[in-house]
């Protein structure tokens, strides 16, 4: 089974497809005229597709466990089919167009065995995803190339030789890995005055500028002290992403003093000193914290 445990939960919605076609327009109206003699073939047909999508993951050993939220079964006859649709909604990690597909098929397969005893030319046909939604897929953030990214590492010990950068290089590969141009790593001390002059020499070639280390609350951690003079307006919404997602993982996170915001149209965003807390961060907030810049051009991002 896949790992999604590093994904947020937004609201999935997927839609699918199954037709039904009989071999008479008797068949049609016996469904229509309620004269099935198994039953209401619709009413049973849908009940079968609800229990379908509820046990999907039981049934399919790489499909995740998940609270589904809405099922709805619809129902259209053009001539000799009948065209199933089933729409299922979550708000969880991962998407649920298997879900809708199994319901659909499943409420195929339950009309088919109501009706054979009736109609021995009934076939099922087309299941199909008609459309999904949720997930990175349906936020796409445009012109990421654009971006220029600066990387501070705020530490005492590793500014002096003491210790190996992790956390700044796991940065500038995330960072990479989206497509932004991306500085060398700067390591400076735990001291307000150097972070606040690195933080304004980088403001003039870098779009988004970020820091590591110094957010918590030890007597030498100092970066919220340094940056928030610097800022011209506070994200609260994306601080308070990195302390619930982190929060959810390790109840320490609650200690996080992150700080992120605008400095002119540039981003900055500091974030905890440890690798773990980097990487989390980064999950929560990427790559949607990139939008931000498109706001900051004044430009709507269809």
């Amino acid at each position: 089974m896949v790992d999604i445990t590093h994904k947020s939960n937004t609201l999935r919605i997927a839609t699918a497809q199954a037709i039904v076609k009989v071999s008479s327009q008797a068949t049609i109206d016996a469904i229509q005229n309620d004269t099935v003699p198994k039953g209401n073939v619709f009413a049973m047909s849908k009940a079968a597709g609800l229990l379908g999508v509820k046990k999907t993951p039981e049934l399919l050993p790489d499909c995740h466990p998940m609270p589904i939220e809405f099922t709805g079964v619809t129902y259209e006859i053009e001539d000799l089919t009948v065209l199933i649709k089933v729409t299922v909604k979550t708000i969880y990690k991962t998407g649920v167009e298997v879900e809708a597909m199994h319901g659909a098929s499943i409420v195929a397969l339950n009309m088919y065995d109501m009706l054979k005893p009736i109609d021995k030319g009934v076939e099922i046909q087309t299941i199909k995803l008609l459309q999904k939604k949720g997930g990175k897929s349906s936020f796409p953030v445009k012109n990421v190339a654009e971006l220029v990214g600066g990387i501070i590492v705020c530490s005492d010990t590793i500014s002096k030789g003491i210790g190996e950068d992790k956390s700044g290089k796991l940065i500038k590969e995330k960072l990479d890995g989206f497509g932004l141009q991306t500085k060398e790593v700067t390591i400076i001390p735990d001291d307000i005055e150097m972070i606040r002059s690195q933080v304004l020499d980088l403001k003039e070639t870098c779009n988004l500028i970020v820091i590591t280390g110094g957010t918590g609350i030890s007597p030498r951690d100092n970066t919220p002290e340094a940056v928030l003079p610097l800022i011209d307006k506070r994200l609260i919404g994306v601080e308070e992403t990195i302390r619930r997602y982190g929060q959810e993982r390790t109840p320490f996170a609650m200690l996080s003093r992150s700080v992120v915001g605008t400095i002119g149209n540039r981003l900055i965003v500091c974030l905890p000193g440890s690798s773990k807390g980097v990487v989390e961060s980064l999950d929560a907030i990427l790559p949607h914290l990139f939008h931000g810049y498109t706001v900051l051009k004044g430009v709507r991002q269809s």
